[in-house]
């Protein structure tokens, strides 16, 4: 009997170990960084009507809060059609690897340009 107990033990606490590690694992193996936006949506690659839904609506905001002048919404908006109408140009092919770059790159671009024009206070400096 006391053989059983000195062997039931190392055992016991290697099933126990074993348990404990096998609950952890999947944890442990999740990821936590978040996708860019062109992996979110659509296999990969959020579609025009979205992109251009996000920007139209940020410059939108950014009038209606004041922080853009109507001007200033006119150009941004003005480039945004410029932009759908170039995305939809190369979709008329198919889009391949270096169009959908180069698009993001504009995208991301013209967004950059939204915060920036929404936080320049239009010229004042107040």
């Amino acid at each position: 009997m006391a053989k059983f107990k000195t062997l039931m033990i190392p055992v016991l606490a290697a099933t126990t170990a074993a348990a404990a590690l096998g609950a952890a694992l999947p944890a442990a193996a999740q990821t936590y960084r978040h996708a860019p936006a062109y992996q979110q949506n659509h296999g990969g690659w959020q579609s025009i009507s979205q992109r251009k839904y996000n920007l139209d609506r940020r410059i939108d905001q950014g009038v209606r809060t004041r922080q853009l002048s109507v001007r200033e919404a006119g150009r941004l908006k003005n480039e945004l059609n410029q932009l759908v109408r170039l995305e939809r140009a190369y979709q008329r092919n198919g889009l391949n690897r270096r169009e959908r770059m180069e698009l993001d790159r504009r995208y991301d671009a013209l967004s950059a340009k939204v915060r920036y024009e929404r936080r320049d206070h239009n010229g004042r400096r107040w």
